[in-house]
């Protein structure tokens, strides 16, 4: 089956060098009541700058899983993949219960979310054509904004039902954020499973920072894929950790994992000032950083090449596959851009 980008149809082996969680641009529920909105040409530009360095260090596709009420513009991102010529994918779906889940949904029910999920992977978003490729969960609080202790809500939970649902229907798979401080991957396994999804179609994201190898055994003994997908937001936790936890987990076999960033680059509304902090300790938090950085890093720990191809070419190629071909090695980078921050 091929897959959804924004500029149409992809075949699974062409998919590529692959980031599996970045973000062309994100609002707060709410940002599109502000009267001050995004500089879409400046921030084009920006955008348009950084895929094409990714581009030139290997990268060939990134899935953006800006869920629905998140500020996601599939018109935007498919004019940032036709000027880069990078290939995105987008997603339906919604986030979680701290910030987002419009009432709108919150009054509906399983099936009429999921109908709505599987529109937008089938038909288009909206009017524009453009179909989704993936959909997106969330699950669990904000760390420092909602209290600790609250677990999975009831709402959450529904929209994990509705999301299994729209995958059994379309193939699709699902991406699921969680937080690294109260990670709920296990709990949403256990939805996922009385819902019977394949679970080879589940990815459990934002694992890297949980730091917990009974965590990652748990996940991936049950079939599911792991997302080291927060490389560089050193504020939640440091890049030396992510490292020593991936490369534990390849020593010992364990290598259902795709890597990524969770990078924004350009933010909806003006600026709240939000995430400063995070930002001001996080200096390599860019879509650049595991190409520059990380997979030289792997390399120097005796991670061969074919392992560093399995986690950014061959796992995401399969977890969209199945793949009927081979999928396209990762391409070297260039040497001018090695060690370069």
């Amino acid at each position: 089956m091929p897959i959804n980008s924004v500029l149409g149809p992809i075949k699974v082996e062409d998919l590529g060098s692959t980031l599996i969680h970045e973000h062309l641009g994100v609002g707060w529920p709410g940002w599109e009541l502000d009267y001050k909105d995004f500089d879409r040409k400046k921030d084009g530009l920006k955008v348009v700058k950084r895929l094409k360095e990714i581009r030139e260090l290997g990268i060939r596709s990134i899935v953006d899983p800006c869920p629905m009420e998140l500020g996601r513009d599939p018109v935007f991102a498919a004019e940032m993949s036709e000027k880069s010529g990078v290939q995105v994918v987008v997603a339906t779906g919604l986030y979680n219960d701290a910030l987002g889940i419009p009432m709108h949904f919150r009054l509906m029910d399983v099936d009429g979310i999921a109908e709505c999920y599987a529109r937008e992977i089938e038909e288009g978003i909206g009017n524009t054509g453009i179909k989704a490729g993936i959909i997106k969960t969330a699950s669990g609080g904000i760390h420092g904004v909602t209290p600790p202790g609250r677990g999975i809500q009831e709402v959450e939970i529904k929209c994990l039902r509705a999301a299994a649902r729209a995958s059994k229907a379309t193939g699709a798979p699902i991406l699921c954020h969680n937080d690294e401080f109260e990670p709920f991957g296990r709990e949403t396994l256990d939805v996922f499973d009385e819902e019977k999804v394949d679970f080879n179609k589940v990815l459990i994201g934002h694992a890297c920072g949980v730091g917990d190898m009974r965590y990652y055994f748990d996940i991936l003994e049950r079939g599911a894929w792991l997302g080291f997908d927060r490389f560089g937001i050193e504020a939640i936790a440091s890049d030396k950790m992510r490292l020593a936890a991936l490369i534990g987990l390849l020593s010992v076999g364990y290598d259902r994992i795709m890597l990524s960033h969770d990078s924004v680059e350009c933010w909806r509304g003006r600026d709240t000032g939000a995430l400063d902090g995070m930002i001001a300790a996080s200096p390599n938090w860019n879509m650049a950083h595991i190409s520059r950085n990380i997979l030289p890093a792997l390399r120097k720990a005796g991670v061969p090449d074919a392992i560093i191809d399995k986690l950014m070419v061959n796992n995401p190629a399969s977890y969209f596959g199945p793949v009927k071909g081979k999928a396209k090695a990762a391409a070297k980078p260039a040497a001018k851009a090695k060690g370069r921050k």
